[in-house]
């Protein structure tokens, strides 16, 4: 609320002098209500909308065949570990075209699916577009892992992809090679 405060006279006689008025203006309630405005517009502002990942499925039909030249497998396994191979198993063993890695930015994986497209770049291929990308978790592989390789599809646009299931036999020959 606001005051006015009056100051008393002098004491002189004879002296008129007009009275001066002092203003003052309580802002208490200006700044109650500021207060609640910021809270109110934090409260009803979003902050950020959640995403979720376009998965696109295949159209039925039949199978489609991919060179052994453009793909690359990764195997998730457990603790943060990749296994991963170009090509078929088989041949991958036979050229020593396989390896472990984990998620790190300077060697990880997405180096690996990198290196992959410059070397199909370099055979006059489309890198990004020829790759196929098959993603095959184990069972003790985490769900964190998935979605890890997922994004690294995404960062490194990687156009043919898929998660499939692993097949028994390719199974073991892989922990087999994983641990000597």
């Amino acid at each position: 609320m606001a005051e006015i405060n009056m100051a008393a006279n002098s004491g002189r006689a004879g002296v008129r002098r007009s009275k001066k008025l002092s203003t003052r203006v309580d802002l208490t309630p200006m700044v109650d209500l500021g207060f609640l405005l910021i809270t109110f517009f934090i409260f009803t502002t979003t902050m950020s909308e959640p995403k979720a990942t376009k998965l696109i499925m295949p159209a039925d039909g039949p199978p489609s065949e991919s060179g052994e030249s453009s793909s690359l497998t990764a195997v998730l396994l457990d603790e943060d570990k990749v296994f991963y191979y170009h090509g078929s198993l088989e041949e991958a063993q036979k050229n020593g075209t396989y390896g472990t890695t984990n998620f790190s930015y300077a060697n990880g994986l997405g180096q690996v699916i990198r290196e992959k497209q410059t070397l199909l770049n370099s055979r006059k291929q489309n890198g990004r577009k020829d790759l196929v990308f098959m993603i095959k978790p184990l069972d003790n592989s985490a769900y964190k892992n998935v979605i890890d390789v997922l994004d690294e599809v995404m960062i490194n646009g990687v156009g043919t992809y898929a998660l499939m299931d692993i097949d028994p036999t390719e199974k073991e020959t892989i922990l087999k090679l994983v641990k000597p």
